[in-house]
């Protein structure tokens, strides 16, 4: 006999017998809710015991307009399973505040979790920080991320809050017994909390490949959550790995185990706008393509999380709003810390150090100075040319050099676009 479990057990009825008294010993004269309560702000909410809690990471966001001339959204959850009996997610609901019969995304089956889908929408629900859940299955007591992206016709469709109409079999109150079919409406979540920022690209020319971008769960960024300075956040989760192409898309001509012979390495990295450098590292040494070092041993262990994005540049564009250039070549910066920089401007070159297998920028906006504990901002460029897209499965078919041409979906006549982030695996042109 396990002592420990029946201890548990007598405790979580306890709980259920202290939620019933004051329950029975509330009325609507003496605990009225208050103004700044979120039941006050969101009537809709579930008011009662629910099993799965749901809560935000990271901050308040808002929407920025894709590749795709639509309004997109992107942020996390944390789903913690506090009930006695596993709880299995049925179905995941983001829905308007204000208007909760207003759908803005429904999730369910592969969705959810499906080991078996490599491609498209599946696997959002993922074991901590962030690796694809193996079932729909919470156990008692752990906890799950859930990543959520949804798209609408334009900004102004976007609600100011949504809240997530969560369905699960689950338990139904604190004490013992077998899973039940619960839906609760919790979890408000600002969306609508600020403007994307439009800014120059960090790059010039034609054929820049965005790779790892947003949205969606089967490529990293997006997927990046990491517990840094005592939450789990994503810095990442609107950045893009930009990579070249020849004329014939091709991303490296010649000997493959030379960083020469990457179409991307060496090209200029610019400021995408006016600001002032916080951070940079510059003495990084290259990478031998093809090998990425956190999946090998004796390099992994050199990483940390100051020079984990390689030689970089950290640029405040004000506003609580910082720009990150990493990956850049070893003694090719040409800003340090307190200098003024103007959008337009040369930064550095383009490299491949720190965690990269291959030369590429990573470019990405947060809402602090540092990796840790920053959260990713959506943001737009001003101006580029949309020259079609790569099929991910070819990416992700592809060899650790990325050996092959992806030009099967090149646009013979690029389209010009204006106020718009690339979605991931966008092929772009940019002018200059």
């Amino acid at each position: 006999m396990d002592i420990r479990r029946h201890r548990i057990v007598a405790a979580s009825v306890s709980v259920a017998a202290v939620v019933a008294l004051v329950a029975a010993g509330c009325s609507s004269s003496d605990d009225s809710a208050g103004e700044n309560s979120t039941y006050a702000a969101n009537p809709e909410v579930t008011i009662g015991y629910t099993a799965v809690t749901v809560e935000n990471l990271g901050s308040p966001t808002f929407p920025f307009v894709g590749s795709d001339g639509r309004a997109h959204v992107a942020y996390a959850l944390e789903l913690t399973n506090a009930g006695l009996a596993p709880a299995t997610l049925t179905k995941v609901d983001v829905v308007a505040g204000g208007d909760t019969s207003n759908v803005l995304a429904s999730y369910s089956g592969k969705a959810i979790a499906d080991p078996a889908c490599v491609d498209g929408d599946c696997n959002r629900l993922r074991v901590l920080p962030s690796t694809p859940a193996p079932d729909a299955v919470i156990p008692p007591g752990q906890a799950r991320a859930f990543l959520v992206d949804f798209a609408v016709d334009e900004v102004s469709d976007v609600p100011q809050t949504v809240l997530h109409r969560v369905s699960a079999k689950a338990s139904a109150n604190p004490g013992p017994g077998a899973p039940v079919d619960v839906t609760y409406t919790v979890a408000p979540k600002e969306v609508a909390a600020g403007t994307a920022r439009v800014l120059s690209p960090p790059l010039r020319g034609t054929n820049w490949l965005a790779q790892n971008g947003c949205c969606g769960t089967d490529f990293p960024h997006v997927t990046s959550l990491a517990p840094l300075s005592g939450a789990l956040s994503n810095s990442q989760r609107f950045a893009i790995d930009w990579m070249r192409t020849d004329d014939q898309g091709r991303f490296y001509t010649g000997d493959k185990n030379s960083n020469d012979s990457y179409r991307s390495y060496g090209e200029n990295i610019y400021a995408v706008a006016d600001g002032t450098v916080t951070s940079t590292l510059d003495d990084m040494e290259a990478n031998a393509p093809g090998i990425l070092p956190a999946t090998v041993p004796e390099l992994v262990a050199k990483l940390t999380i100051e020079n984990v994005d390689g030689n970089h540049v950290i640029q405040d564009l004000g506003d609580g709003t910082w720009a990150m250039y990493a990956h850049m070549q070893k003694g090719s910066l040409t800003v340090k810390p307190g200098d003024k920089v103007t959008k337009g401007q040369v930064i550095g070159k383009l490299g491949n150090t720190g965690n990269s297998n291959a030369p590429h920028l990573h470019f990405q906006l947060m809402n602090g100075p540092e990796l840790a504990g920053s959260d990713g901002l959506p943001y737009m460029f001003d101006a580029y040319d949309y020259a079609g897209y790569v099929d991910p499965a070819a990416i992700r078919a592809a060899d650790d050099f990325l050996t092959g041409e992806f030009f099967a979906h090149h646009l013979a006549k690029p389209l010009a676009r204006t106020d718009q982030l690339p979605l991931n695996e966008s092929l772009v042109n940019f002018g200059g």
